[in-house]
């Protein structure tokens, strides 16, 4: 019988310069999709049987190629799983080309680790038995819980998605409604309709710790249907499993983070992206991806409806569903609060106007804290926001002016207190606090700045009595922390709440009345363009927080303490109005040129010496000049990034821009292969990436 030519997808590493599948001989024909282990060089690597020339016939009856190359066998088949969906095939290509990645590093990199680390022989027949294992456990049924009634906004939203559904291609819909005003429910209606005609639902959230509400609110929902969970924070093997449910059709929701975009279901019938404007969506290492947008494609490809929900959304979602007479999106609104309720009023404090005390301003202004004794007395809760962890962001010497830098980053080393450490929040970098000045000797060395970790420490001293909580990243490492500490809030053990972003978007507290944005102002003048945007969608969120329950929502409150006042930022805040912050934020894109009124790509160059770096920037640039689609792309010099160095690498980047995506595209295609070449000639260069659409520049 005569070998069969096969296209195989494997994870090449990006600058090996392997862009597209490798060629291999198989004794019969495979489906595409088909996962098996092949040998490359003297490794065996897992693949994945791609589309392109399935089964085409070797050049040579022994297996070479017209250029006389012979072709390797493939080894393990995985016969136990089905091969995966074209669709998810589709995407991958797409996802692939799109930001400018290898085929096999994209698909190997979104398969679980367990079946890309594993290379021992017989695999697959463990597959096999961990696969009759999961028919072993069917899930456990109940009564139904009783379901609130939906409200006309709701009911709204429902029927225009009906609608959409019906169409031959589903337009997006954008589900804008504030917080607190029933998006979830809108979920719950949509997938029950998905689940009933037999289809599959894909439910995406933005970070691990928003998945264990949202998975018990569909659980208690959907009793006796399948759901699983897939993201980062599971075991390898808990991933696995979710996956082959997942590709089996046995997994009737799946509810992940980012990578949950590319779960493999052959029954796909709805994808929801809960709030969609988070930048956690952006994969921000190896293939920088955006799984909401690729989560869109998806629902263009599979002709499936998506549901982009959120109460602040990205300016480029709200574009698209607003501008022209027939908008590529289509947007609903949930104005109301669920039961009535009102949004929290919103109020000003110049902290411009109270004293200092040795240079400090005051932790809280007065008015602040005789709201938050208010809500003490009452037995409510209050939630003040920093979005800085840590006791302090440096310690200084004012002696000779030495402060807690990073020996390998351009950073500060923040000092936590808790653990007498200052830490460097990029490379990880760990040292005892000095005893004295490392640099004069200097015993009093102080700290600057505040981090949650002090704000915590201050408020016990202001608040006399209150129970204080803290959730942050320090708070939640182990596991399990952060749903106890999540669990004391909702108990009413916790009567002021200190956080970051982390408590800010997602959770229903019940209790707080008020928010407390102690110190917001440092986006409002930063560099990066899109900071106004996440500071206006993180105050937003955090304010969402208060009044949750539409008998406290009469006297919810936020308090934002700010030197600046009279910012049309805080202006749209004051009055809920993200239409009127969003419109003026497009009209100084569009004046600017910058996203969506044009398209950016970064390439991005690391070296220990910058220097080298620089001069690799350098030849890239002028490589993109003497390509035929350079006219109408701009290519900038190269700049560091804010932070500069990271664990001894210095960082360099260069931005590039077109006024169309299809022209910046074609460009970064022809582009990839000349940098490639282009490495060999900089031997100190580290590495090199393209980021396309970055989020931050």
């Amino acid at each position: 019988m005569s070998s069969v030519r096969l296209r195989v997808a494997v994870e090449a590493p990006q600058h090996s310069g392997l862009t597209g599948p490798l060629d291999y001989l198989a004794p019969r024909a495979l489906a595409p999709g088909t996962l098996l282990r092949v040998p490359l060089g003297k490794r065996e690597l897992l693949g994945v049987v791609w589309p392109a020339a399935a089964a085409a016939e070797p050049d040579a009856e022994d297996g070479t190629t017209a250029g006389g190359h012979a072709l390797r066998a493939v080894g393990e088949v995985f016969e136990a799983l089905p091969p995966l969906p074209e669709a998810w095939l589709a995407l991958v290509e797409f996802a692939a080309g799109y930001y400018q990645r290898s085929v096999g590093e994209l698909a190997l990199a979104v398969l679980p680790p367990e079946l890309r680390k594993l290379d021992a022989p017989g695999l697959a027949k463990r597959l096999a038995r961990l696969i009759k294992k999961l028919d072993a456990a069917p899930p456990a049924a109940g009564p139904a819980p009783a379901r609130p009634a939906l409200g006309d906004e709701q009911r709204a939203a429902l029927a225009a998605l009906a609608e959409s559904a019906a169409q031959p291609r589903p337009a997006p819909l954008l589900l804008h409604g504030v917080t607190g005003s029933g998006k979830t429910e809108v979920y719950l209606h949509a997938a029950e309709q998905v689940l009933d005609a037999g289809r599959q639902a894909l439910v995406l959230v933005p970070e691990i710790n928003l998945t264990p509400q949202l998975e018990a609110r569909f659980a208690e929902r959907f009793p006796g249907r399948r759901l699983v969970a897939l993201h980062s924070g599971l075991t390898p093997v808990q991933r696995l499993r979710h996956w082959l449910m997942a590709l089996l059709g046995r997994a009737d929701i799946v509810l992940g983070t980012r990578m949950g975009v590319f779960a493999p279901l052959p029954r796909l019938g709805l994808v929801v992206v809960d709030e969609e404007h988070d930048p956690s969506y952006k994969q921000q290492e190896g293939a920088r991806y955006s799984a909401r947008d690729l989560a869109v494609y998806r629902g263009h490809l599979e002709r499936v409806p998506v549901i982009l929900g959120s109460a602040t959304p990205s300016l480029e979602t709200w574009h698209n569903a607003s501008v022209g007479p027939q908008p590529r999106y289509r947007r609903v609104t949930l104005a109301a609060r669920v039961g009535g309720g009102a949004l929290p009023r919103v109020r000003l404090f110049d902290m411009g106007v109270l004293p200092r005390v040795n240079g400090q301003a005051p932790v809280l202004a007065p008015l602040v804290q005789q709201s938050m004794q208010e809500r003490l007395a009452r037995g409510e809760q209050t939630l003040v926001f920093l979005n800085r962890r840590g006791y302090a962001p440096v310690l200084h010497c004012a002696d000779c002016g030495w402060k807690s830098g990073c020996p390998h980053c351009s950073a500060w080393r923040v000092f936590h207190k808790g653990e007498r450490t200052l830490r460097c929040h990029h490379c990880g970098f760990t040292e005892r606090v000095p005893r004295a000045c490392p640099d004069c000797g200097n015993l009093d060395i102080a700290p600057i700045g505040r981090g949650t970790e002090k704000l915590e420490e201050q408020l016990a001293e202001l608040l006399p009595g209150a129970r204080i909580g803290r959730i942050d990243a320090d708070t939640a490492r182990g596991k399990g922390q952060l749903e106890a500490r999540l669990a004391e809030v909702h108990a009413g053990d916790v009567d002021v709440l200190v956080g970051t972003q982390m408590v800010t978007k997602g959770h229903d507290f019940r209790r707080i009345t008020l928010v407390v944005a102690a110190n917001p102002d440092s986006a409002l003048f930063a560099s990066d363009f899109r900071a106004p945007e996440r500071l206006f969608a993180l105050l937003m969120q955090a304010a969402g927080r208060a009044g949750r329950s539409a008998a406290d929502s009469a006297r919810s409150e936020m308090w934002v303490q700010t030197w600046h006042p009279t910012h049309p930022l805080y202006a749209a805040l004051k009055r809920h109005d993200f239409a009127a912050f969003a419109a003026s934020q497009l009209e100084e894109r569009e004046a600017a040129g910058l996203p969506p009124y044009s398209h950016l790509a970064l390439l991005r160059a690391e070296a220990r010496d910058a220097e080298v770096a620089r001069a690799w920037l350098d030849d890239a640039a002028a490589a993109a000049a003497a390509l035929p689609g350079a006219d109408g792309v701009t290519v900038y010099p190269p700049v560091p990034p804010p932070v500069s160095k990271v664990a001894g690498i210095e960082r360099l980047q260069m931005l590039v821009e077109a006024g169309s995506r299809a022209r910046l595209q074609r460009l970064l295609a022809d582009w990839m292969p000349q940098l490639h070449g282009l490495r060999a000639r900089h031997r100190g260069l580290a590495r090199w990436a393209i980021d396309v659409d970055p989020l931050a520049i």
